[in-house]
């Protein structure tokens, strides 16, 4: 691993194609700029926005307009895909990584493509990017033009989101099991999280589908070449992991359903139970309660046995209540 500081600013990898010989040279960190186009064939210079440089460098990058400029240092959290002048440039959702795992948190790959390049910037280190890396190490000879290198790095993302699905789905089927079993337990808390990462990746997905479809199309005289199919194929590909979530949506909306259904059959229930103590207590509270005024000529106030007679009275009221919470088919 080349562990000197890099002459490029914000260099985080760059890779020199050469089409005819199928094969792809990662380049030190000790290159210089113009190495990226030494031999010809077309490159991918990969940087990092956390270096303040590397607006600089971008300036002095033959083949890049101002609007491709703009894209590739935006800070703005929304897809976007343009197509001008035989260039293609914007912003894709992608998910984090971190160096010790990979997480479903959001970030942004900024990309500008040519003919005879494609650049990207980032500010996290992402999934997708990184596999296409090591498919590049690989298999090198798959990538004749800069639009492949684009094409891979879109279904890395889909495999990402399928991934991510697979994860989603194993949650939601241990909160199913929790939620359809006798023992009530409140499952919003765990649910919550999901809905908020499927409903983002959703949204996200869905804006990268339809701009990639109006990028499609776009004039044949604007469009890289050989971008329509690439289109064509992302499309495809990007609605079919877009109706797996669209379901994994709708399944844990329906989860959250049960489980307030639950929630409030466990709360009338327990009102329930609460009313009928309340009908069977409140007569007896009546004859204590009378009992209990400090008046003059109270029944059986005088004489022996006048507790027993309004303990009676009490159980009496008891049965009264409860007979007429039967005759009512309360009970």
């Amino acid at each position: 691993m080349d562990t000197l500081p890099a002459k490029i600013p914000g260099l985080v990898w760059a890779y020199r194609f050469s089409p005819e010989e199928g094969k792809a040279v990662r380049l030190p960190n000790s290159a210089l700029q113009a190495d990226l186009t030494a031999e010809g064939g077309f490159y991918w210079l990969h940087l990092n926005l956390a270096d303040a440089r590397v607006p600089a460098l971008l300036e002095t990058i033959d083949g890049l307009n101002d609007d491709a400029k703009a894209a590739l240092t935006t800070r703005d959290t929304h897809a976007a895909i343009t197509v001008d002048e035989q260039m293609l440039y914007g912003t894709l959702v992608d998910c984090q990584r971190e160096f010790d795992q990979e997480t479903a948190d959001l970030g942004w790959l900024h990309f500008a493509i040519s003919d005879r390049f494609i650049i990207t910037t980032r500010l996290q280190p992402l999934r997708s990017v990184e596999r296409a890396r090591a498919l590049v190490e690989k298999n090198p000879g798959k990538f004749e033009r800069p639009v492949d290198l684009f094409e891979t790095l879109v279904i890395e993302f889909q495999r990402t989101l399928i991934a991510i699905v697979m994860e989603m789905t194993e949650e939601l089927n241990v909160i199913e099991d929790y939620v359809y079993d006798n023992t009530p337990r409140d499952e919003r808390r765990r649910l919550a999280p999901v809905r908020r990462t499927v409903v983002r990746l959703h949204r996200h997905l869905r804006t990268v589908l339809a701009h990639m479809r109006r990028a499609a199309a776009s004039h044949d005289d604007e469009m890289p070449f050989g971008f329509e199919d690439v289109a064509g194929r992302l499309t495809s590909r990007l609605e079919t992991v877009d109706h797996d979530i669209y379901a994994l949506q709708d399944r844990a909306r329906l989860l959250h359903e049960e489980i307030d259904s639950k929630l409030s059959s466990e709360t009338n229930r327990h009102l329930y139970i609460l009313s009928i103590m309340t009908a069977f207590l409140l007569p007896p509270t009546l004859v204590t309660g009378f009992f209990g005024m400090n008046t003059a000529n109270l029944p059986f106030a005088q004489g022996s046995g006048g507790t027993e007679y309004a303990v009676g009275l009490i159980i009496a009221s008891i049965v009264l209540a409860w007979w007429l919470l039967k005759r009512v088919d309360i009970l």
